[in-house]
């Protein structure tokens, strides 16, 4: 998609207005109740015993081949246990998320007034338990809660750089949002 193309495809966000809890859980990569345009695929682990190696992206190849090269920037955050991240959105920012240790559970929200899943939240748990890259489109809101009592380390590439005018806050107890970031006790 060319600059333009994607300058031009900026989806018109509002947040909704959601029942307490925590949304539907995935728990397959494939599974039928996923946000559209969220995309999941397992990323490979080499132990051995020495430790590990794995990868976090190939240029051009998996879930974020279409991230240009030009603009593609890799981060990383480390975030201790019980902390909250959330909510945040870019409006034309694409994310790929790469958990490397700990567990996050992950909340997605769309707010994409015209998607078919508008409204829609998701919750994934992933990161050392759960090997899974997680691609989030612009217009759907995430953030994380560190689950265990471990810190994790977040690797993600973004298809443009940091820009702080793509990016949007939502409180992490927004109350039409109404997640519930409780401990589930099932």
């Amino acid at each position: 998609m060319s600059s333009a193309a994607r300058e031009a495809s900026v989806p018109r966000l509002e947040t909704p207005t959601c029942e307490k809890g925590i949304g539907k859980v995935i728990v397959a990569p494939d599974s039928k109740d996923l946000i559209a345009g969220v995309r999941i695929a397992p990323y490979p682990v080499w132990p051995d015993d020495r430790g590990y190696f794995l990868e976090i992206a190939r240029i051009g190849q998996g879930l974020p081949a279409a991230f240009p090269k030009e603009t593609t920037q890799i981060s990383a955050a480390l975030s201790y246990p019980g902390t909250i991240k959330a909510f945040h959105f870019h409006r034309r920012q694409t994310d790929c998320w790469v958990p490397i240790d700990g567990m996050l559970q992950v909340a997605l929200v769309d707010l994409r007034s015209e998607s078919p899943t508008f409204g829609l939240r998701n919750t994934l748990y992933i990161g050392a338990l759960r090997r899974w890259q997680l691609v989030v489109p612009p217009g759907i809101a995430h953030g994380y809660k560190v689950i265990g009592t471990n810190p994790a380390i977040l690797v993600y590439l973004t298809d443009r750089f940091y820009d702080p005018q793509d990016e949007g806050r939502i409180p992490y107890d927004d109350p039409q949002i109404q997640y519930d970031w409780q401990t589930q006790h099932k």
